[in-house]
């Protein structure tokens, strides 16, 4: 990376076919057992799976236990880590990762997806905006801030996006209010960008089963959005 180098997972289907790339972007908690799984589940549904541990800019830390960090003060374990990175520079990270790509001969055709959590949500969709030749599909779960006044907010590169989206919102998210939704909605549909946004009946953070509020039942209907999403958009099918 232009900054350093950054640790990369990279996770492949159990059978060893391949498969188109996918980066997965990571929630505040940053890398430990329950995404590197997570990233796997998806590597198994036939995908190349990237997980760049983006607070590389940091230094080590962690693993950390999410319910012990938000049963604490979260800002004072999580907020420096969170200092290091933010959208503009994720999407600067993923030009490394995209060219790295090039190196693998395991990875299928000339898109590549992209998946985030909590903050990461708005970094997939960064990357979209900013790759917009190479990403084809991005999907945000329980995605935050994807329309704010920063001036990374993903809403802004509406006009550059070429990728489909999936959004997945939570119900009553603080980090993703209603007016927000509506807000990145319209700037999408004003530059006719193809889209699906649902909102789960759960909370924010819902997807992650090392946190205290997952939810099994919405989690497993994403698990089969984001699967049935990416096989459509990447792999052409209707799987």
């Amino acid at each position: 990376m232009q900054d350093g180098e950054c640790p990369l997972f990279v996770y492949t289907p159990s059978d060893d076919r391949g498969g188109p790339a996918v980066v997965f972007y990571f929630d505040a908690g940053g890398i430990r057992p329950a995404v590197a799984d997570m990233a796997q589940k998806l590597a198994d549904a036939g995908y190349v799976v990237l997980l760049p541990d983006l607070f590389y800019r940091h230094g080590p830390y962690g693993p950390f236990d999410p319910v012990e960090v938000l049963a604490g003060d979260m800002m004072a374990i999580l907020g420096p880590l969170l200092m290091t990175t933010n959208n503009a520079k994720a999407a600067e990270d993923t030009g490394a990762i995209l060219d790295y790509l090039g190196t693998r001969s395991d990875v299928v055709g000339d898109k590549v997806g992209t998946v985030g959590f909590c903050f990461g949500g708005g970094m997939a969709i960064t990357a979209a905006g900013t790759y917009p030749d190479q990403i084809g599909a991005a999907a945000s779960f329980h995605g935050s801030n994807l329309a704010s006044d920063a001036p990374d907010s993903p809403h802004l590169l509406a006009s550059k996006l070429k990728a489909e989206l999936y959004i997945a919102a939570a119900t009553n998210d603080e980090h993703y209010p209603a007016e927000m939704a509506k807000s990145f909605e319209a700037a999408l549909d004003q530059e006719g960008v193809t889209y699906t946004a649902e909102t789960y009946p759960a909370a924010h953070g819902w997807m992650k089963p090392d946190f205290p509020v997952y939810d099994a039942t919405s989690a497993e209907r994403g698990w089969k959005e984001m699967i049935s999403f990416f096989d459509r958009t990447l792999k052409g099918s209707n799987a």
